[in-house]
C-alpha cells in the first residue's frame, strides 16, 4: 500500500521488450519500473502493454510483483501492483514524460498519492528541455486519430464526438 524505490525507466514498449530481461539491467525488487509512451496517442491507441512482466533475473530469485507504472492499460487478468493509465501521457508532455532512471518515486495507495521526488527547478529544468516525440502519423486515420482522440482520463473518445447525443441502442425484434 506504500511503496518509494528508484526508477527504472522503458522510453516505449519496444525499449521494454529490447531491456526488461537483459542481465545487465539495473534493477531490483525495490525499484518501480516505469513504461512511457504507451497511452492513446503514444501507442497510439493505448496497448494493452501495462502489465509490464517482471524482469527474468528477478523472477529467478523468486520475485513476484513489483510497482509498475504506465499510461498504457493492461487486461482485467494481469496481476500484480500496476500504476495505470497514467494521464496526460507521456507522449504530449504528461508527468511521465518527465521520469528518468534514478529518480526517486513514492507511491501512497491509501492517500491516493504518486509522486516523483524531485524538486520544483528540477521539475522545471526538465519540462524546458521536454521535446514532442515524432508524430507517427502524417496523414490518414492515424493522424486524424492522433489529433483527435482525447486523454485515459477523458474516456479515449475523439474530441469531435463531444456534445454529440448518445446512439440508442438497436431495437432487437
Amino acid at each position: 500500500m506504500k511503496h518509494k524505490g528508484r526508477a527504472v525507466v522503458f522510453e516505449n514498449i519496444e525499449d521494454f521488450h529490447a531491456r526488461v530481461d537483459d542481465p545487465k539491467l539495473d534493477v531490483d525488487a525495490g525499484c518501480v519500473m516505469v513504461l512511457k509512451n504507451c497511452g492513446p496517442r503514444g501507442y497510439p491507441g493505448m496497448g494493452e502493454v501495462g502489465n509490464m512482466p517482471i524482469p527474468a533475473k528477478l523472477l529467478k530469485k523468486g520475485v513476484t510483483d513489483m510497482v509498475r507504472i504506465s499510461d498504457a492499460r493492461m487486461s482485467g487478468t494481469a496481476f500484480g501492483c500496476c500504476v495505470l493509465h497514467v494521464a496526460p501521457e507521456s507522449f504530449i508532455g504528461g508527468p511521465l514524460a518527465f521520469v528518468r532512471n534514478g529518480d526517486q518515486i513514492e507511491l501512497d495507495i491509501e492517500r491516493r498519492r504518486l509522486q516523483l521526488l524531485i524538486d520544483d527547478a528540477e521539475m522545471m529544468k526538465r519540462k524546458r528541455a521536454w521535446k514532442a516525440p515524432a508524430r507517427k502519423f502524417e496523414r490518414g486515420y492515424g493522424a486524424l486519430f492522433s489529433q483527435h482522440i482525447k486523454q485515459a482520463n477523458e474516456g479515449c473518445d475523439f474530441d469531435f464526438l463531444e456534445g454529440t447525443a448518445p446512439t440508442p441502442d438497436p431495437e432487437i425484434h
